[in-house]
């Protein structure tokens, strides 16, 4: 079936996605910088061989779909039902107006589909052959049953993955017929229980199904990734307080006869590590995100800069490596208050305290710090963050 007129591809996004656990289903969590829905929507759209792709989402996950294809030229996405063959089912007879040849049925929670598997999929599926990706059962398997334990040959086991191909009238007429039947696992199991021919070819371990938070970290540990580092460099004028005062240096108070002047709270240790974190990102400076002329931010608490940047870096996929500060001036002495900045930055970061470095300088009695006029700040953040693709 070569030089097929019309591939269309059915992404199954319905589910719930609740072994995962997080603020919003598991298709819509960002693995690697993207939704992890967007990961194959987009491999599928760069096909040239793939002609429509079409989503089947939950019906209260409208917004979340909205926001993980923006930008993408896609139909209007399919409602799905209570079970995974009745969202199939739906999703096929939204594309019976202008039916495709064949429908390659994939899961949203499947994100790294390659081109290679898509190829060898359509290399051998026929008229009247559908196609799986599978792969062959390594580890030892064992059956318990009411307290006894039954060795498993796994000669004959696979591991079924999709995208799954078919010709798309035979599936969709198969889905008709099997509504009142019962529930299948997948689509191929549909297939092979019709009596029809089904061909399997080579899968990836990277199409392993996103079940639980531990396969997400996995799977965000085996991306290929960069590094990235950044340069933040602040500096606030002192001022004369009228007697005791606090001021903010590294997200904690210390008492001083002096004041740091600034449009927020002029913690110019945080404002720094902002602008690290935004250079990693290559996401321009603290001023184009908080700039100093909006009322809005005017003695704003500077730990709101820090957890903004941290936001984009986890949006991106990123990590924090870490983060190292120095602190220039003659007063206040940093020295006893080091590890309660460390301590507070760690948690502002989300990241344990060794990955947080403070350390303090003077310029001996040098420039606007030597004669106490002035407190300075940088800092260096180091990222990972995913490859690009190019």
């Amino acid at each position: 079936m070569t030089n097929i007129p019309r591939i269309a591809v059915l992404i199954v996004a319905a589910g719930v996605g609740q072994r995962v656990g997080g603020p919003m289903p598991k298709q819509y969590q960002i693995l690697a910088g993207k939704p992890m829905l967007r990961h194959s929507v987009e491999r599928f759209l760069a096909n040239p061989r793939i002609a429509q792709v079409q989503v089947v989402i939950h019906p209260e996950h409208a917004d979340h779909y909205a926001a993980a294809v923006e930008g993408l030229t896609l139909p209007p996405p399919v409602f799905g039902g209570a079970e995974r063959q009745d969202s199939v089912r739906l999703g096929l007879a939204a594309m019976a107006e202008d039916p495709p040849r064949v429908v390659l049925v994939h899961d949203a929670a499947r994100p790294f589909v390659s081109d290679a598997v898509i190829e060898r999929l359509l290399s051998v599926i026929t008229p009247d052959r559908a196609a799986v990706p599978a792969l062959a059962v390594a580890d030892t398997v064992r059956r318990y049953d009411q307290g006894h334990w039954e060795e498993v040959s796994r000669t004959n086991l696979l591991r079924i993955q999709t995208p799954q191909a078919f010709p798309y009238r035979m599936l969709a007429r198969l889905h008709d017929d099997a509504m009142a039947s019962a529930l299948a696992t997948d689509d191929a199991a549909l297939w092979v229980a019709a009596g029809l021919a089904l061909e399997y070819v080579q899968g990836e371990e990277q199409l392993n199904k996103m079940t639980t938070a531990e396969d997400i970290a996995c799977a965000h540990a085996l991306l290929p990734r960069r590094m990235a580092t950044g340069m933040g460099f602040d500096v606030h004028q002192l001022m004369p307080a009228g007697g005791k005062h606090t001021m903010r240096i590294g997200g904690i108070d210390i008492a001083h006869d002096h004041k740091l002047h600034g449009h927020s709270d002029a913690d110019v240790v945080l404002h720094a590590v902002t602008d690290a974190l935004l250079g990693a990102l290559g996401e321009g400076d603290i001023g184009t995100h908080f700039p100093p002329g909006d009322p809005q931010w005017k003695g704003a608490d500077s730990r709101r800069f820090v957890e903004e940047a941290v936001r984009l870096v986890k949006a991106r996929g990123g990590i924090i490596q870490h983060v190292d500060t120095t602190v220039i001036c003659e007063a206040p002495k940093i020295g006893p208050h080091r590890e309660a900045m460390r301590a507070a930055m760690a948690a502002l970061l989300g990241v344990p305290l060794s990955y947080v470095s403070v350390k303090a300088t003077t310029t001996e009695k040098l420039g606007f710090t030597g004669r106490g006029e002035g407190v300075a700040a940088q800092a260096v953040a180091t990222l990972s963050l995913p490859a690009e693709e190019v």
